[in-house]
């Protein structure tokens, strides 16, 4: 007889995640994935695990035509102009897998200095060789385009031959700067090197147009910038590379004889969004079409709280001011030094917000921090500056009156 588990199977119950919904959230990873109204009733329709298998007779959730997914393909290649585009267990998994259509273990990779962890991940998951090119360092932070061809030409002169791969971090996740890509773009056509882009902090919120900008690869996370529900992601190319990008399985049981032919190797044959993942960012999308157009109006929001809390002492805006993005990060020494006042030390900035109904600021931290406003409006940003103000005059940190 099988002994009976002893497991506590009470903690599973009535999981929620302990925030209302009138909170606002400033966390620079949720932003962009907040999702539509659409899409949270498509989630609830769509909510069993292969739901959108039902009339799946071509074995590849890209070429599902009921619910339209064929269809949403070729108009998010359309939307980023490019020519051909995939779905993807996410940003990172759309990396892993250009690297690994489009290079061999050993060779090198040239990537910015500021690119997400997961870049170096799929490069080491790859076998490949990593070499940065810097950033410029404190107080901005930014990537010189001229930077990718000294590095293409150091490559050559260590290894005999070019890299095999360029990476752009298009919006990097640390300060929300945006980099020069269709200078970088332009340097690899030159050298003849593959660009690949990570916009995951970029396309689904502003402008992309991956032909102007020189792009061969552009990888994207729905639930980043999309307003879809994670794990999604993107991986568009061109016609140059479509065909070795989604290569398909050749492979064969020795004594089945059975083949996958259909299946795409990089993608494990079938992209693993069978469900609320790729209908989220379905049901999204046309707002998503929409919203890149407003783009301006989001970053003239997320200036306006920099200059709010500029004016607290000792904060300052880090990165390029004023900033291009809503992804901003702050210096704030004062605020270091008011928790070692307090009981709560540096988790003091988090419970002072939430108690505001303001989340998203990473508990812990108070001597810098970076908030993204994007889709907030400019009331609900007011509050939040005022917020911080209100935190600043308690804790005795002189605040500059308003110019």
């Amino acid at each position: 007889m099988q002994e009976e588990f002893q497991l506590n199977l009470d903690i599973y119950k009535n999981l929620n995640r302990g925030i209302e919904s009138t909170y606002i959230n400033l966390n620079p990873i949720q932003r962009g994935g907040v999702l539509t109204a659409e899409a949270r009733k498509a989630a609830l329709e769509f909510a069993d695990g292969y739901s959108v298998c039902d009339f799946c007779f071509e074995s590849r959730v890209d070429l599902v035509q009921n619910p339209p997914v064929r269809n949403l393909t070729a108009d998010i290649a359309e939307f980023l102009n490019m020519d051909d585009v995939r779905f993807t267990a996410g940003c990172r998994h759309a990396k892993w897998a250009a690297m690994h259509m489009v290079t061999e273990p050993g060779e090198t990779l040239v990537l910015d200095s500021l690119a997400h962890y997961t870049s170096y991940l799929a490069a080491e998951a790859n076998q490949l060789k990593v070499v940065e090119v810097p950033h410029s360092g404190y107080p901005e932070f930014t990537i010189d385009p001229e930077g990718y061809a000294e590095k293409f030409e150091e490559v050559e002169r260590n290894t005999g031959s070019l890299p095999a791969l360029a990476l752009l971090t298009h919006v990097d996740y640390r300060y929300g700067n945006v980099a020069d890509a269709a200078s970088v773009g332009k340097i690899c056509k030159e050298y003849g090197v593959p660009f690949l882009l990570n916009t995951a902090y970029s396309s689904g919120i502003m402008p992309i147009d991956g032909k102007k900008l020189g792009v061969d690869f552009l990888c994207a996370s729905g639930h980043k910038s999309w307003a879809a529900s994670a794990p999604m992601g993107i991986l568009a190319t061109t016609f140059e590379w479509n065909q070795q990008v989604f290569d398909k399985s050749t492979i064969r049981g020795d004594w089945s004889g059975r083949g996958f032919t259909k299946k795409e190797v990089a993608l494990f044959g079938c992209s693993p969004v069978f469900g609320v993942p790729v209908m989220s960012l379905m049901a999204s999308f046309p707002s998503v079409v929409e919203r890149v157009k407003h783009w301006d109006e989001h970053v003239e929001n997320a200036r306006y709280l920099a200059s709010q809390l500029e004016r607290i002492e000792g904060f300052h805006q880090m990165g390029v001011k004023p900033t291009e993005h809503t992804l901003v990060a702050f210096e704030s020494l004062p605020l270091f030094e008011a928790a070692a006042k307090t009981k709560k030390r540096g988790y003091f900035l988090y419970h002072e917000l939430k108690k505001r109904k303001i989340i998203g600021i990473q508990p812990g931290m108070s001597k810098s921090f970076k908030l993204n406003t994007f889709g907030l409006s400019r009331v609900q940003i007011e509050y939040v500056a005022n917020a911080f103000i209100e935190i600043a005059r308690k804790y005795d940190i002189p605040v500059e009156d308003e110019a």
